[in-house]
């Protein structure tokens, strides 16, 4: 018999490996950060023993949730600024808020609060755009968050740098101060077309390379951006990043909601990533991604949730269940993007777009144990017939018993256990006081 540092039980395990097989009765041995085995709870007690060992009946573990793109801060901005198209929300609303508000302050005290919600929704790793990315990591980490965070890149002044070149030496030495570190992965993050230039976007591409790290990019958001790409450049958005060979297996875009079929080619030849947004694209009323199209494309399409200023939570389940069903109705076809599909989206796929698909994404030996353990135990999601649907279709963010970041117990019994979450919200309520002049 083995000694291991935890032994997990379940009456079901979603490994999301490439079979996509269920274990029923399973259990998981980890040591050392990682999981050592997985398997049926009778081969794995019979090879290990633990004095830390996880009850799970009633109960279904599966890898932990990514959510691909976000802006993490901008949740004490959430509700600030609603029902508005993205150009007037963001020019006139969000940028104005930020030029007053955003210091590293702000930003490491509003990283908490994101930290708690999306730990306590089954997802260990986000992955950021946006400034003061220092402060960022340096909560994150200590919350026991996985985070691949993105420094910010613009063309125009704000409070965190005040022309490109002060941007990019933002980042590349945010870049070095990370590089390697077990739960924060830095990459740089050029925030669009329309705010970026040729040269920046150039510039980009080539920091990129120079430290292999993630291109974090939005892109085709808006009608308006399409136009406005053509209008400077005679080109298509995609086929104008492809033009200045910014394309590849390490860009992560955004959003992809205005895409021909000459752009899908283009991001699937190029094995581009893609986060799909679908809450705050609904919610901006900026359109509705062709993600039917770009699966047949083979390319791998991700969720994220958006800053929680436009959508309005981070919650990445909701976005698995408002897309599967709604890629649904506008296409008339129910098979179009089923449960299965959709899980593996916000799991493996979304840790192999971010470059960690080695480290995350699936419940295997050798990767680092980033599991969700929710409780099945509940009147919306019994009886069971198919664990992929009720996690996909009924599951909610209040079902979530533990969470596991890098074989650390970061929630148990549905609590944070890396930090005070009072503290967390009363220093939200305290800045929303601040920003509401009382």
């Amino acid at each position: 018999m083995q000694n291991v540092d935890y032994i997990v039980y379940a009456d079901y395990i979603l490994p999301m490996e490439e079979n996509l097989v269920i274990i029923e009765d399973g259990a998981i041995a980890v040591e050392n950060n990682r999981i050592l085995k997985v398997g049926h709870s009778q081969e794995i007690s019979q090879q290990y023993v633990s004095k830390v060992v996880i009850d799970g009946k009633h109960k279904v573990v599966f890898p932990g949730l990514i959510n691909t793109h976000t802006h993490a801060a901008m949740v004490y901005f959430r509700g600030i600024a609603d029902d508005l198209p993205l150009k007037e929300w963001l020019e006139e609303n969000i940028w104005p808020a930020e030029n007053q508000w955003l210091s590293p302050e702000f930003v490491s005290d509003a990283v908490g609060l994101a930290c708690l919600e999306t730990l306590k929704g089954g997802v260990t790793t986000y992955n950021d755009m946006y400034f003061y990315e220092d402060a960022a990591a340096e909560t994150a980490k200590k919350i026991g968050m996985r985070a691949v965070l993105g420094a910010g890149i613009l063309d125009f002044p704000t409070k965190t740098a005040t022309n490109a070149d002060e941007y990019f030496e933002n980042a590349e030495s945010f870049i070095k101060d990370w590089k390697g570190d077990n739960l924060i992965t830095p990459c740089i993050a050029p925030h669009a077309l329309y705010t970026c230039g040729t040269e920046s976007l150039k510039r980009a591409r080539r920091v990129a390379d120079i430290h292999d790290v993630l291109l974090h990019i939005h892109l085709s958001e808006t009608k308006w951006e399409t136009e406005e790409t053509r209008r400077r450049y005679s080109m298509l958005p995609v086929e104008y990043l492809e033009n200045l060979g910014f394309l590849n297996d390490r860009v992560l875009a955004a959003h992809c909601v205005w895409l021909t079929d000459y752009e899908i080619e283009i991001l699937g030849r190029r094995k581009v990533g893609v986060s799909h947004c679908i809450e705050s694209n609904l919610k901006l009323a900026s359109g509705i991604a062709p993600v039917g199209e770009m699966l047949k494309a083979g390319i791998k399409v991700t969720f994220g949730t958006d800053g929680a200023a436009s959508n309005n939570d981070l919650n990445v389940m909701s976005e698995m269940s408002t897309a599967a069903k709604l890629h649904k109705a506008v296409s008339e076809d129910p098979t179009i993007l089923d449960a299965k599909t959709a899980l593996l989206m916000a799991t493996r796929w979304g840790a192999e777009v971010l470059g960690l698909g080695k480290i995350t994404g699936s419940i295997e030996p050798g990767k680092a144990a980033d599991l969700v353990m929710a409780n099945l135990n509940k009147p919306h999601l019994v009886p069971i017939y198919n664990v992929y649907s009720h996690i996909v279709y009924s599951m909610r963010p209040s079902d979530v018993d533990m969470v596991m970041v890098d074989g650390k117990m970061v929630v148990n019994d549905g609590k944070l256990t890396t930090a005070d979450e009072s503290e967390i919200l009363e220093k939200a309520r305290y800045w929303s006081k601040k920003i509401r002049g009382l």
